[in-house]
């Protein structure tokens, strides 16, 4: 099992763009990236959308985000967060044991 969290940071003149920029540049994806547990941590930006981004956050476990949530760079984000006057939209999915169904491979191409 995994645990795949979408936040959707939006905010005013580009600045999630800025917050997701300064969270690379500041090393703060390097360091969550290198946290036990983490599988993944990548921002995108919608095409329709230039005042949001979109974090893909995934962990192995809720323990795993736990550890995360209690870690310090929660302040850094926190603080980034605030800087930049971001709002948030959070969505959490749980991955199914049994991965994507045959019938759907037909649909992926690889």
């Amino acid at each position: 099992m995994s645990i795949t969290v979408n936040i959707y940071y939006t905010g005013v003149n580009g600045n999630a763009r800025k917050f997701a920029e300064e969270m690379v540049q500041s090393g703060t994806v390097d360091k969550i990236r290198n946290e036990e547990g983490n599988l993944r941590y990548a921002y995108f930006q919608p095409f329709d959308d230039p005042e949001t981004v979109l974090l893909i956050d995934q962990w192995t476990s809720q323990d795993a985000i736990d550890v995360h949530h209690a870690s310090p760079m929660m302040q850094t984000i926190a603080e980034l967060r605030e800087k930049y006057g971001l709002k948030m939209k959070v969505e959490r999915y749980i991955s199914d044991e049994e991965g994507i169904p045959e019938k759907d491979n037909k649909y992926i191409v690889k």
